[in-house]
């Protein structure tokens, strides 16, 4: 994990929403939560992992805007990821506000991070059925276990949020919106009185969001992505504030750009198996392996595999069985 700590940083980015940049021990050094100013209290949207450097920054977000821990009506949680879920249970420990996710992400949040020993053994396996060698998957099973203690504790009494629901923030009203492929049951929010948007990591302005196939992952994910944001598209955006990064002002021009780049890396990936290639040998052509920490080279490998399942569902390559492991080659 990266010792490049950056500093929290609190910001209105919007009539009543504050941005709470907090730190993040990976080469992505940050995440963007934010706090929502309602009319009898705050709502806290998303949390950052627990770790003492993040919980000091929320303290100092709390002391900085004045507000004290039972002013926390509510907790959202746009996707489970640790560094958006991870403290949710904690301020939800000390603030008794409710917790709020789509039904999917809770379901995907209770296997990882309230039941996750049973994945230790399944993530290395998985892995190592698409091509990756042992040391990735001890280092897979390492990194989990560190990242589950990041969660802990899990929030309890989950609140559901389901698309197509208007929930009322910061003098707004939002649409619920489902945005898969980065994660399952991710929420998003949008407010068409203001063309605001809180995109979790659906969009994000300088990075493409990881879409990767894990064995909890539905079928599919690259594809379910891309259908995303062509729906996204139809929304009139002015301002879409992002889980990680700078908030985003050329909605429909980012859409655009990240359709570009999964197209053009879907022929990056069809060259690269061709021939016939495990999910890990089609990652090398993809990624520079050399910049690479150990914490990432699972999402290339995942990432690699939803190029490649998508090209097998469209029919352009074949699944077939290369020295025991799964690998894909074009259609015969």
């Amino acid at each position: 994990m990266s010792t490049n700590i950056a500093p929290t940083v609190v910001e209105e980015v919007a009539s009543g929403i504050h941005r709470v940049r907090l730190p993040l021990p990976f080469a992505l050094n940050h995440v963007n939560c934010y706090l929502l100013e309602d009319g009898d209290g705050w709502t806290v949207l998303d949390t950052g992992l627990h770790r003492p450097e993040i919980y000091a920054g929320w303290q100092a977000a709390f002391t900085q805007l004045g507000i004290a821990l039972d002013d926390v009506r509510r907790i959202i949680v746009t996707h489970m990821h640790p560094d958006h879920i991870g403290l949710a249970g904690r301020l939800q420990r000390e603030t008794g506000a409710t917790v709020f996710m789509s039904p999917r992400e809770w379901e995907v949040a209770e296997a990882a991070w309230v039941h996750g020993e049973r994945q230790d053994e399944a993530l290395p396996a998985y892995l190592r059925r698409v091509g990756a060698p042992p040391e990735v998957g001890a280092i897979v099973a390492s990194q989990q276990q560190k990242l589950r203690q990041m969660t802990q504790p899990t929030p309890v009494n989950v609140a559901f949020l389901n698309p197509g629901e208007t929930i009322a923030m910061a003098g707004r009203r939002f649409e619920v919106i489902h945005a898969p492929g980065h994660a399952d049951g991710q929420i998003i929010f949008y407010a068409p009185s203001d063309r605001l948007m809180l995109c979790g990591d659906q969009v994000l302005q300088q990075i493409t969001p990881n879409i990767g196939l894990w064995p909890s992952t539905q079928p599919n994910p690259l594809k379910r992505y891309m259908d995303s944001l062509r729906s996204l598209m139809a929304l009139d955006v002015a301002v879409a504030l992002p889980g990680h990064h700078a908030p985003i002002t050329d909605w429909r021009g980012r859409l655009c750009e990240l359709l570009r780049h999964h197209e053009e890396r879907l022929e990056v990936a069809y060259a690269a198996a061709a021939d016939g290639a495990t999910a890990l040998e089609a990652s090398y052509a993809i990624f520079n392996f050399d910049r690479l920490t150990p914490h990432e080279i699972r999402f290339a490998v995942a990432e690699a595999l939803a190029h490649l399942e998508y090209l097998a569902e469209e029919g352009r390559l074949e699944r077939y069985e290369k020295d025991g492991f799964v690998a894909y080659r074009e259609h015969r």
